[in-house]
């Protein structure tokens, strides 16, 4: 007898691997999720067919869960609890990724004294208080003379109102990064300022700034410093929601240093500047005509007294990070619900274990054994299914309320939602709980029919 060669098996073109690939691919992305969804569900629904094929166990179900309605609800609530919590913490994550991303766009590139980049990411785009270098006057003005330069607004930091960082830079960066303030206009003079979308000042309102932020903030290092609101910038879902921002050339005056311009200024406030007056900044934000000469920009003032760096870039560093902080979420949820779905398993074991004299009267009238499995096991998978469908419900009111909680806390903008990694997820939970229902089935059947009568 020759040996049978497997590798001589031509398969049809329709069903070979690279043709089933590209067919794959060449589906819609909601055709795809709905398709893994039904795939994930497909053990447990073909598992239900094969027991209650030619049987109707709906009405004994049915009364099964009125018996004990109470408990039942108790069983499902506490499935919809684990499967919501776990599913609104790793949507939560990535609701947050896109609004650190989000609250960067309009940062396209940042220089800033050599150090950190990621102590300047938080400094300079999400106004978190930092002690760094300066930026001398012949480096911005370098930056502000280089042809392909569309802005270059230098931020100083460092004062606050009542919690609100206070911001100094230039006019144009403030129509930059809020477009069409949403009441007012931009500030022209020192003694005018334009505030985020949400803080709490008016505008016509006046204030007076406090040297540095938190508890350490001296409210009186400049009383003779008065700024009049004169705009208000629309939501930017960043932490300049809740930022002051006033001329640069303010912020340098009350600490004592020079204007930022020649002899000859006429009070305008913003660009140019003059590198002998320029007193310093902590960083300045570079945005170029063309999307190739950012990167141009990015070599050019990275050396020994200067670096220059992507904010997108050093996000992508973090949300890698975060990336591996998600997949150990993803299996603490898969764990949790695993470690829930045996608690209700061994609860539904006890559960059934009421029904004994039923099911044992279900066997002395002739039911055979896959009926009373099939009635068991729709018992738990009908648990488990609401338990699944409202653990959604739960995740997405989840979702909302650490949204909210994310937003407060951090001024980035979280809209997280439910997607379909979720549902993949909650899927496989049910599907999986669903196969080891048939466990409590198998443990509720009546050993001696005449003995479980009895008891």
């Amino acid at each position: 007898m020759t040996e049978f060669d497997w590798s001589e098996i031509r398969w049809p073109d329709a069903l070979s691997p690279d043709a089933l690939r590209d067919a794959w691919d060449g589906l819609a992305p909601l055709t795809q999720d709905i398709a893994l969804t039904g795939a994930i569900l497909a053990p447990a629904v073909l598992l239900g067919l094969v027991l209650m094929a030619g049987y109707r166990p709906g009405a004994l179900v049915g009364a099964m869960l009125w018996r004990f309605r109470v408990t039942n609800a108790v069983f499902v609530a506490l499935i919809a609890v684990s499967v919501g919590i776990g599913a609104g913490l790793i949507a939560q994550e990535r609701g947050l990724r896109a609004g650190t991303a989000r609250a960067a766009d309009k940062f396209d590139l940042v220089l800033a004294a050599p150090g950190s980049e990621m102590t300047m990411l938080m400094a300079a785009v999400y106004l978190q208080p930092a002690d760094v270098p300066l930026l001398s006057g012949a480096i911005y003005a370098e930056v502000a003379a280089d042809p392909r330069v569309d802005i270059a607004a230098p931020i100083a930091f460092g004062d606050s109102y009542e919690g609100a960082p206070v911001v100094g830079t230039t006019p144009r960066f403030v129509t930059h990064l809020a477009g069409t303030l949403a009441e007012g206009r931009v500030f022209t003079g020192e003694a005018e300022a334009v505030v985020g979308a949400h803080v709490p000042l008016a505008v016509g309102d006046e204030f007076e700034p406090a040297h540095g932020t938190g508890e350490a903030a001296d409210e009186h290092a400049h009383d003779d410093a008065d700024f009049h609101v004169v705009g208000r910038m629309a939501p930017t879902g960043s932490p300049w929601d809740r930022a002051i921002l006033v001329p640069v050339e303010a912020v340098w005056h009350v600490h004592g240093l020079a204007s930022g311009h020649g002899a000859d200024w006429n009070g305008t406030v913003g660009e140019p500047f003059d590198a002998e007056s320029f007193p310093g900044t902590p960083a300045i934000i570079v945005r170029a005509e063309e999307l190739w000469a950012n990167y141009a920009l990015r070599s050019q003032f990275t050396r020994d007294d200067v670096m220059a760096f992507f904010p997108g870039a050093v996000l992508g560093e973090l949300h890698r990070l975060l990336g591996d902080v998600r997949q150990v979420m993803s299996l603490m949820a898969i764990v949790t619900q695993v470690l829930v779905a045996a608690g209700v398993l061994t609860g539904l074991v006890i559960l059934t274990r009421l029904y004994a004299q039923r099911l044992a009267l279900l066997r002395a009238l002739g039911a055979p054994v896959r009926f009373v499995l099939a009635v068991v096991w729709s018992y738990a998978a009908v648990l488990i299914g609401l338990g699944g469908l409202l653990g959604l419900g739960v995740g997405l009111g989840a979702t909302a309320v650490l949204s909210r909680i994310v937003t407060a806390k951090t001024d980035i903008l979280v809209t997280a939602t439910l997607g379909w990694g979720e549902v993949h997820l909650v899927a496989a939970f049910v599907s999986m709980a669903a196969l080891l229902a048939l466990l409590p089935g198998i443990v509720a059947l009546p050993r001696n029919v005449v003995a479980a009568l009895r008891g």
